[in-house]
């Protein structure tokens, strides 16, 4: 998606660690208008799939989820990464381990949102090591529901989170895709 690849050519950057910071406008200040197109692109790359409902991982990866979900015209529930009062109700669990925060938390969906038999895409903002999308695949495949997807925004390509994915059996479309982060320079997967 030109559109992505090039506000993170102007406004992302580099951190030690194969970090790339897209902060101004992904996931801490949010560009509305890049959000909704992300939605569109991805209602596009999956229109050949029945999508029930979409799923996500709290926090950055709500607003394109949300934006995917308004454009399929179905739900979208996202896994919560604390529990609550709110949380004591029955419900699926995972844990997944944050590439950037290097820390290890179990998620939670409420049993309630998922019903069997349900076609789910997954949608989240990064793609690392694998282990958020793949956490998300285990709980919704307790819950009996089918991942028919996932789409990330930004895949780094050169992490072996892709490989995994795809070893795996998911179908995976992702908007961008980094080939390299070494000497923090910031360089695409050419399509």
């Amino acid at each position: 998606m030109e559109l992505l690849k090039q506000r993170i050519k102007e406004e992302g950057f580099c951190l030690p660690g194969n970090i790339l910071k897209v902060d101004s406008f992904l996931n801490h200040q949010i560009d509305p208008q890049l959000s909704l197109a992300m939605g569109k692109e991805f209602a596009r790359l999956f229109v050949d799939v029945k999508v029930d409902k979409v799923v996500t991982v709290e926090s950055s990866g709500i607003a394109i989820a949300l934006a995917v979900a308004a454009e399929l015209g179905t739900k979208l529930v996202f896994a919560r990464k604390h529990q609550s009062a709110l949380m004591e109700e029955d419900r699926y669990a995972c844990p997944i381990t944050s590439f950037t925060k290097k820390e290890t938390k179990n998620v939670y969906i409420l049993k309630k949102f998922l019903t069997a038999g349900e076609k789910v895409l997954i949608i989240d903002d990064f793609l690392a090591d694998g282990n958020a999308a793949l956490g998300l695949c285990n709980i919704v495949e307790q819950g009996g529901c089918e991942v028919v997807g996932i789409g990330i925004a930004i895949e780094k390509s050169f992490q072996r989170g892709a490989e995994r994915i795809r070893e795996a059996g998911y179908r995976l479309e992702s908007l961008a895709r980094i080939k390299s982060l070494s000497d923090c320079k910031i360089e695409f997967v050419e399509e």
